[in-house]
């Protein structure tokens, strides 16, 4: 089988931890992890210390950054108090920042880095990029709902942190996200998607025209709440693992459009981060993805999930009804519909990824090149590797 050649894939949701919390993973680190994979473009979260909620901030990670020339970096700008508004504008306003920005954070709940929104904040954030045509990419659970959630459970194994952030939440958060976008025009982006409903919301949204798009992660793609018996701590993330039929949902959704693209939320703790908590519901949420996105989509290509054959096979349970994906489909989810939602005006010939399609092998967390040295996938037998980035000069 001949190799192929793809443009550099964008990731447009990573989390590289730098500053502040560098002994998980640095610009360095991490946009290593996303070049083995494939990715030469990332989109970096602001939920870092401190948090990428000023100009001065903004600057600061843009210098950081600089030093970092084989992998592209943006920035997203997070607004979790009316005072950010005003940086946000500002740093928009600025060229010399704005070609660094692909968009603002709003966190409708907590999840790492304490980035909730208050309501003036969010109001004010979607009535701004309303104005000013800058797309919102929205963390959205509910954060009553959650807190209620919280206060009933009596449950302290892992499984039960889907239960505490229940789909229930995502749904709710997803449909106010979408009226604040239908009142003040903004161009939302809903993150990490993960349940049957929260996409149903966002399809009709889609046929009301609004300005409407989504994403999901490889984590709600490719694992569910079976997967906590075997990954312990290491599968808990935010928005949490969902059921088989919120998994299939999410699969009808990537092949009607719904979903526009798969960003992996990378999101590295260290492991001893992760498992050092006497009460699992205390470990740090989030998991790390770059590096694996692209061999287990390529593995769905090769019809290689579900199969009869030892490939994408790390757990029992990872069956699915039917998943089909093109390389194509790969092209439009991972470059051309992140390129066009966040402007960031990639070209497919400047950088390409070779991929030998036919390779087949195991992968491991020591092997892979984020600094927090796991992955969920451990184990798992997957199709296709990267084999070189050109670019064309």
């Amino acid at each position: 089988m001949k190799n192929i050649l793809l443009p550099g894939l964008i990731d447009c949701h990573v989390h590289c931890r730098e500053p502040g919390l560098t002994h998980k993973g640095d610009f360095q680190s991490e946009t290593r992890a996303a070049l083995a994979g494939g990715v030469t473009t990332i989109c970096d979260m602001p939920n870092t210390v401190p948090p990428t909620v000023t100009v001065e901030a903004l600057k600061d990670k843009i210098a950081r950054a600089a030093r970092i020339t084989d992998c592209d970096i943006r920035f997203f700008f997070g607004v979790a108090q009316p005072e950010h508004v005003e940086e946000l504008e500002k740093a928009w306003s600025d060229p010399d920042l704005r070609k660094f920005l692909c968009g603002a954070k709003v966190y409708l709940d907590h999840s790492t880095g304490d980035q909730k929104a208050s309501y003036e904040a969010v109001e004010a954030a979607f009535e701004l990029c309303g104005r000013l045509g800058i797309p919102v990419s929205c963390h959205c659970e509910d954060p009553g709902i959650n807190a209620e959630a919280t206060r009933r459970n009596t449950r302290k194994d892992i499984a039960a942190h889907s239960i505490v952030r229940p789909p229930e939440s995502e749904n709710v958060a997803v449909s106010t996200a979408i009226e604040l976008a239908k009142k003040f025009g903004t161009r939302l982006h809903v993150a990490h998607l993960s349940t049957a409903a929260a996409a149903e919301c966002v399809r009709r949204a889609k046929r009301e025209g609004l300005p409407v798009t989504c994403e999901a992660a490889p984590h709600h793609l490719f694992l569910t709440t079976d997967d906590y018996a075997e990954l312990g701590t290491l599968g808990k993330m935010n928005p949490p693992l969902r059921s088989k039929e919120d998994q299939a949902a999410l699969w009808a959704a990537v092949a009607d459009g719904t979903i526009d693209c798969i960003a992996t939320d990378h999101a590295p703790h260290l492991r001893e981060e992760k498992e050092r908590s006497a009460e699992p519901l205390n470990a740090p949420s989030g998991v790390p993805g770059a590096e694996t996105m692209l061999p287990l989509l390529l593995t769905v290509v090769a019809g290689g999930w579900p199969n009869p054959k030892p490939v994408l096979s790390g757990a029992e349970g990872h069956q699915i009804p039917n998943p089909k994906l093109t390389l194509d489909d790969i092209v439009r989810l991972c470059f051309e519909n992140p390129n066009k939602i966040f402007s960031l005006g990639k070209k497919a010939e400047d950088v390409q990824i070779e991929i030998d399609p036919a390779a087949e092998w195991t992968i491991r967390g020591k092997e892979l090149h984020s600094k927090c040295g796991w992955t969920p996938f451990e184990g798992w037998r997957v199709m296709g590797k990267v084999v070189r980035i050109i670019r064309s000069s």
